[in-house]
């Protein structure tokens, strides 16, 4: 097994890198502090080809593979974790299911605005109802003629307020329970989509998070991503690599906080000497290491496995599971190092901190990870039980 990177994954982690170092660090404390969509940021991801980096360059994308997208989304969220998801959301659940699901029409009109930053996407699953059980969603898509006319209101929307393009899950026959949701793309300039309230987080301050009310917004057949009934399972296929994002931005988060914690330890002086002389300190950046180097492992088998075309759901729960629940740690760990000067608002621990937490609950909380590992190790013994 090759754990190196390749020449081109070198080159989209140094791009990353300089781009975080240059133009994202000296903005990110400002625009979090004061809760600033940073528009001239996403606008600079796009010109460097990471709003659709695994997207083939025919249709705007950088052609990339998906170890790449890793990587990138690593460096990115060391940075800063609000910027970060605007770029998994783009990535992740707008762009990756229209080039998977889409018709020819459909990638032709959306793909290449989005994959380069151009438009910007947004993914409307989640309503006050239906969280975790996303099956249970009661938004509405009535056929009338040469339209679909959807009611209902959604929750928890990642760009919400700045997308162009949404993908909106409905319900398009309720006799049928799940298999009768269907997806959408909506344009939300349509008469009749709606952003509501837009929510005041805990972390990714910079990030809009938004609701949308649907009062009989007309979307035309057409707009229809796949076929009546796939929304779904088109919605469990985008979670997937959904899980594989979000396991990389705690990866990167978990980074920042060690690459922080270890610099301050080797400055601050107590008792004569520097705090990185003591054991205590040296076992918390000892774990800290580890826990971050394992999280890497599983983030980039996963995202091998998927671009191998291989199944890859069971190692995407468990990539997202550990590496979000390590980044919790991975960040009490590093505010602690700080002392009380990591409580305060000065130094980056105190923002990783509180980005940290929201990586076990969206894409699938902890809890609905370890469902997922445990019905596929469930479904592995029945399956090798049935076998002659």
């Amino acid at each position: 097994m090759d754990f190196d990177l390749t020449e081109e994954q070198r080159l989209i982690k140094e791009t990353a890198a300089t781009f975080v170092t240059k133009e994202l660090k000296p903005r990110a404390h400002r625009l979090d502090r004061d809760a600033v969509y940073p528009s001239e940021l996403v606008r600079r991801l796009g010109e460097i080809g990471f709003m659709g980096i695994c997207i083939p360059q025919e249709f705007g994308g950088s052609g990339a593979d998906l170890v790449s997208y890793v990587v990138a989304m690593e460096e990115i969220s060391k940075g800063w974790a609000s910027l970060s998801v605007i770029m998994s959301v783009q990535n992740s659940l707008v762009c990756a299911p229209i080039a998977r699901f889409g018709s020819a029409a459909q990638k032709k009109k959306y793909l290449a605005s989005l994959a380069t930053g151009e438009m910007l996407g947004c993914y409307a699953l989640t309503e006050p109802g239906a969280g975790s059980d996303a099956g249970s969603i009661q938004t509405q898509a009535k056929r009338v003629g040469s339209e679909y006319l959807l009611n209902g209101s959604k929750i928890f929307t990642t760009n919400g307020s700045h997308a162009n393009l949404a993908i909106v899950y409905a319900v398009t026959n309720p006799a049928r329970e799940k298999k009768g949701i269907s997806a959408f793309l909506v344009e939300t300039n349509t008469p009749g989509f709606v952003v509501g309230k837009l929510e005041d987080k805990l972390g990714l301050r910079a990030s809009d998070t938004a609701s949308i009310h649907l009062d009989n917004c007309r979307v035309p057949l057409e707009n229809l991503l796949g076929g009546e009934g796939d929304g779904f399972r088109i919605a469990l296929a985008t979670l997937d690599g959904g899980r594989i994002g979000i396991a990389a931005q705690a990866l990167g988060i978990a980074q920042g906080c060690l690459e922080e914690a270890l610099a301050y330890a080797k400055e601050r002086e107590q008792f004569g000497q520097a705090i990185a002389n003591f054991q205590a300190i040296q076992w918390m950046l000892a774990d800290m290491a580890t826990e971050t180097d394992a999280a890497r492992l599983m983030t980039y088998r996963a995202a091998w496995l998927a671009q191998e075309g291989k199944n890859f759901t069971k190692e995407a729960a468990m990539a997202k599971l550990f590496a979000a629940e390590a980044c919790n740690r991975i960040a009490y760990k590093a505010l602690q190092i700080h002392g009380g000067y990591g409580y305060t608002k000065e130094f980056a621990v105190e923002r990783f901190f509180r980005d940290a937490r929201i990586t076990t609950l969206y894409e699938g909380t902890s809890e609905i990870q370890r469902l997922v590992i445990a019905r596929k190790l469930i479904r592995a013994e029945e399956v090798a039980d049935e076998l002659p």
